[in-house]
């Protein structure tokens, strides 16, 4: 029996702080044609509003939310979406290590699909990790729509972190049984770091984690890339 719902293709990408290959960059996202990106490492600092419009642009999407407000979280839209309301948050910070964030968009397609997409970049510290992991996690709870997360977790699959973020979720890997697809690095590819998780009332259609030789120019992470079915609303 055929699928029903609303399709949304999402794209997590970790740029790498747009330090390599720009034009693969863009050539890797506009060839995946998404409705949705969700970047990590995105423009955090001077003229980000700038950056953040000239890297969407590339892409031929717009900003949705995120920049310096959520440190360098970003998420992009096409016209296709409309976003109904943002809102970042900024991780507490401990001393000496690099502050961090979270953002979020309610989104709709047509006049009966909402959902609300959340991008992420945990800590690489073991011991900082976890209470980020949790604070991103409240706000996903708390959202008022069927949750898209993604984000660069800087831990693998079975880390506290991870479950925590993962609790009650789907992880899109696992549904397309497709966990064996490394992100990380292009250039000795060997974990599964960066991850999309939905709310069970969202369909995920197929998965793929893009390596082309384009990909391996463009940043130091590979992109996630998902195919989405989303509910519908009367």
């Amino acid at each position: 029996m055929a699928e029903h719902g609303v399709p949304l293709r999402v794209l997590s990408y970790n740029v790498h702080g747009q330090r390599d290959d720009t034009a693969a960059l863009a050539a890797v996202v506009r060839q995946a044609a998404p409705d949705v990106v969700i970047v990590q490492e995105g423009p955090r600092r001077f003229r980000w509003r700038e950056k953040s419009a000239a890297l969407a642009e590339s892409f031929g999407l717009v900003v949705a939310a995120g920049g310096l407000p959520s440190l360098g979280n970003l998420l992009l839209t096409s016209l296709r979406v409309r976003v109904t309301g943002t809102r970042c948050r900024r991780f507490p910070l401990t001393p000496g290590r690099h502050l961090r964030g979270a953002a979020y968009a309610d989104c709709r397609v047509g006049t009966s699909a909402r959902f609300t997409v959340a991008g992420s970049h945990l800590s690489t510290d073991p011991v900082e990790r976890p209470g980020q992991a949790e604070l991103f996690k409240r706000d996903l709870a708390a959202a008022p729509h069927p949750v898209i997360a993604a984000a660069d977790l800087n831990e693998e699959p079975g880390g506290p972190a991870w479950r925590t973020v993962a609790d009650g979720l789907t992880d899109a890997a696992v549904a397309a049984d497709r966990a064996d697809r490394l992100t990380y690095s292009c250039a000795d590819p060997r974990r599964r770091i960066d991850a999309m998780f939905v709310d069970a009332r969202i369909t995920v259609v197929d998965y793929d984690v893009v390596d082309t030789p384009l990909a391996r120019r463009a940043s130091d992470h590979f992109p996630v890339l998902v195919d989405l079915l989303l509910p519908t609303t009367a």
